[in-house]
């Protein structure tokens, strides 16, 4: 049987979208809750994923509860600033990280510092990746959405 004549029942794509909204809920809560028990908030710019994280989840609680085309348009742009943040942090956190390696090593460069920054435990480097990858099953989540649709299409 090809795959590309299997064809996916209309109650089938409602349930998978809401294992979605679930799974990206879950992701954001969890983060949001490491986040503070790892003490990301000494300074305004750790607060910046910790706003993205709480402004979804209220969008998200929004949507759910109204169902709403304005609510799945507003999680679509808070699910893009995820990404950005996401990336944001990754540039910052590997920059942190290249800093304080210079300092304890100035002689390193090239693939060895490379290595190094990859590896350090604090901040670990690629570890804002996960925001931009929940920001990423968020907008799977809002993919031809039905209420998306324009009456007239």
């Amino acid at each position: 049987m090809a795959y590309d004549s299997v064809i996916v029942h209309a109650d089938v794509l409602p349930q998978i979208r809401r294992l979605i909204l679930a799974l990206l809920s879950f992701g954001l809560v969890a983060l949001l809750a490491e986040l503070f028990a790892l003490g990301h908030d000494e300074d305004y710019r750790q607060w910046i994923p910790l706003a993205a994280i709480t402004t979804t989840l209220v969008v998200i609680v929004w949507h759910a509860a109204s169902g709403s085309t304005r609510s799945l348009q507003v999680l679509r742009f808070a699910c893009v600033g995820l990404l950005f943040v996401g990336a944001t942090g990754i540039i910052l956190h590997y920059q942190g990280n290249v800093e304080f390696q210079l300092e304890v090593s100035p002689e390193l460069h090239g693939w060895e510092l490379f290595r190094k920054v990859l590896n350090a435990k604090a901040p670990p480097a690629l570890a804002p990746g996960v925001m931009a990858q929940l920001g990423l099953l968020g907008l799977i989540y809002t993919f031809r959405h039905p209420a998306l649709r324009s009456p007239a299409g």
